[in-house]
């Protein structure tokens, strides 16, 4: 037991932005976090880029690799740079994986569909139809629209110059074509089952080859543009490519099928559905084709899904959990269904399940099944509820929690139900921060990327673009640094002098404060003891 609790509060997607019109953080009263600031030390932390192993800076931060820096208390080489290490090396289409896709009469390439580096890259998808082309297979790609890691409606962005380029192989012989879609928030990528009617749409769509028919991809997006002004890439209905003899690309027994997101969290489902027996009750799958299935990566280790997998994941291992788990620290994690993931499996690295049965309590709170910026307040109040009944009831010495209300309806593009949101964020803080102080615990305050703060699309001299006169709504993640906020009533640690800190950081702090020794491979701690 620790003679001070420790509380790590993780606000989602509050990020610290231009603090003018188009941040939804600035623009909301929040007194508990300013006055919070007013009184405490305070810095700001780097979330995205290098600082939390994605390939270069122009990559923003996101939930998975950020709870994996933090709670790996290091820099960890995520999954867009392993990927495109064994693209460039090689080693991707040396592997058994890719060896035995090959085998089926045709490849099919699910995923999503854009630049983002957050799930999945067009680049690795170029790559392997290229591949998959050279050893002269028959090819089918099913494209998950993105409108959440980039701009709202930008997804002919990529599928026209790729229906170029899938024409063009098809004139040198080859048989290359879209075959289904639909987006990302509405098809094939649920996570923590939330909702498996997403998956289920996907199911029907990708393999059955349900769903409206279109002459291409870009055919069905301009339509679905055109017919809800309103309506982004992350939204749009579920489709099917055919002519005149039906649907151009049904997975069927004896075909190969890739699905080409590296990152695991909107992939587990999908893989079960096309892995499991018997066993499967989500849905009714119907006739299921027998295939030979991979992921771009492993997308749980510990539950083997998938079996295979082109590229090994990171190996993320001495996590702070699992130290004080060793330590005999007592520890209470809690998030609503949409970041429960992440304050448990990425924050212990990549793995399901806790280290220690008797020293561990994970709690998830069930997130709504209704569009978020529908109410904004989602489950942080609830959260707030049980996190402030351990602390006063003594029942943890360390308490993790991500509030996702910055992060979930931020990615609405909707200004005010996001205002809101951080409002209620705020709220929460305030009574977090009370609980603490009555339980005589060290309080962090921090994020793991940015989102709320910049809800609006700018462009590269920073000032807004217009879509029909008004600022052009943000859905993506920001590259904006985030606060991180010491609160500690007794005063017995301080802001150590570290200039150009990432949230990485923040696991040599927690290993810190609980008075443990900091591997040799962790980063610096973000605190110093006053004394």
């Amino acid at each position: 037991m620790l003679a001070r609790p420790i509380v790590l509060c993780i606000l989602d997607g509050v990020g610290w932005g231009r603090r003018d019109g188009s941040d939804a953080v600035f623009l909301a009263k929040t007194p508990n976090l300013d006055a919070l600031m007013a009184a405490n030390p305070w810095r700001l932390l780097k979330a995205h880029g290098l600082a939390v192993g994605l390939p270069s800076d122009a990559d923003m931060g996101n939930s998975e690799v950020g709870h994996n820096a933090m709670g790996a208390g290091r820099v960890i080489e995520q999954g867009a740079t392993l990927v495109a290490q064994a693209i460039r090396s090689g080693a991707l289409f040396r592997g058994e994986a890719w060896k035995a896709v090959l085998g089926g009469k045709t490849v099919h390439l699910i995923g999503l569909l854009s630049d983002g580096g957050v799930h999945s890259h067009v680049d690795h998808l170029r790559a392997l139809v290229k591949a998959a082309v050279e050893a002269g297979k028959r090819v089918r790609v099913h494209v998950l629209t993105d409108g959440r890691d980039v701009a709202g409606r930008s997804a002919l962005t990529w599928l026209e110059p790729l229906e170029a380029e899938f024409a063009a192989y098809t004139a040198a012989g080859h048989d290359v074509r879209f075959a289904s879609g639909g987006g990302r928030m509405l098809v094939t990528m649920d996570r923590y089952e939330a909702d498996w009617r997403i998956v289920e749409r996907g199911w029907r769509c990708h393999v059955h080859g349900e769903g409206r028919a279109f002459p291409s991809a870009s055919e069905a997006v301009r339509t679905f543009y055109a017919e809800d002004p309103a309506v982004d890439d992350q939204s749009l209905p579920p489709f099917v490519v055919a002519d005149a003899d039906g649907p151009v690309g049904r997975i069927a027994d004896g075909d190969g099928v890739v699905f080409f997101n590296f990152r695991g969290d909107r992939a587990i489902e999908i893989t079960r559905a096309f892995e499991e027996g018997a066993e499967f009750t989500a849905f009714d799958r119907g006739s299921v084709p027998k295939v030979t299935y991979a992921g771009m990566m492993q997308y749980d280790g510990d539950l083997k899904l998938p079996k295979r997998f082109l590229v090994s994941p990171p190996v993320i291992d001495d996590t702070v959990g699992e130290r004080y788990a060793a330590a005999g620290v007592r520890t209470f994690a809690i998030s609503e269904t949409q970041k429960y993931g992440h304050v448990t499996y990425f924050f212990n690295g990549n793995r399901s399940g806790a280290f220690s049965d008797t020293l561990e309590r994970y709690a998830e709170v069930p997130s709504d099944r209704i569009a978020f910026d529908h109410a904004p307040e989602m489950k942080a109040e609830l959260i707030t509820d049980q996190v402030v009944a351990a602390l006063r009831d003594h029942r943890a010495d360390h308490v993790r929690l991500n509030l996702a209300n910055g992060d979930m309806v931020g990615h609405t593009g909707n200004l005010a139900a996001t205002v809101t949101a951080v409002e209620c964020v705020d709220h929460c803080v305030g009574r977090i921060a009370e609980a603490a102080r009555a339980a005589n615990a060290i309080l962090l305050i921090t994020a793991d990327h940015g989102n709320a703060d910049e809800m609006v699309e700018l462009d590269k001299k920073g000032a807004p673009i217009l879509d029909h006169g008004v600022p052009k709504p943000r859905t993506s993640h920001s590259l904006n640094p985030v606060p991180f906020l010491l609160v500690d009533p007794a005063g017995e640690w301080t802001l150590a002098d570290l200039p150009g800190a990432g949230i990485a950081n923040i696991g040599g702090t927690l290993l810190a404060l609980a008075g443990l020794p900091l591997p040799p491979e962790y980063l610096p701690a973000l605190v110093n003891h006053a004394g």
